[in-house]
């Protein structure tokens, strides 16, 4: 369930911390991440960051694309605390954490030209020209059904 779905604060956010229900969890680091701009940029940054290690692994994994978020949208990450994570997730367990974590180094390597250790930047390209294709796709698909 969405706790955020007609709105949030940082109060409603440190609340869903704090009471740490998974499928409430999940959905912060997307909050925080598309929203970073908008707070302290290390505040957001620190809570993708914790949940990057959570048992969960969509959270986890929502928790590595908040960080991609950041970096598109602040332009900006704590390299030296973020990085680490990444890479470290390039390598998870999880197959579905691994995917998440090559997203989020796409992210960083494109917005930021900083290449994530243990990711092929040779992916960052291939990444946003499919992204570009889904993109169009969509767009034809939606002229058409209307």
């Amino acid at each position: 369930m969405n706790p955020f779905i007609e709105g949030w604060s940082e109060s409603d956010i440190e609340a869903v911390l704090v009471n740490g229900i998974t499928d409430e969890l999940l959905y912060v680091p997307i909050v925080v991440g598309m929203n970073s701009d908008c707070v302290d940029r290390l505040w957001a940054e620190n809570i993708c960051v914790k949940l990057a290690s959570h048992a969960h692994i969509q959270t986890r994994c929502n928790a590595l694309t908040g960080l991609g978020h950041i970096a598109r949208v602040c332009g900006e990450l704590s390299e030296e605390k973020v990085l680490p994570i990444v890479s470290a997730a390039l390598h998870d367990m999880s197959e579905e954490v691994r995917g998440y974590a090559m997203d989020a180094a796409c992210d960083i390597h494109h917005y930021l030209g900083i290449v994530v250790p243990g990711h092929d930047a040779s992916h960052t390209q291939v990444h946003y020209e499919h992204l570009v294709d889904a993109v169009e796709y969509l767009k034809k698909r939606t002229t058409y059904e209307n």
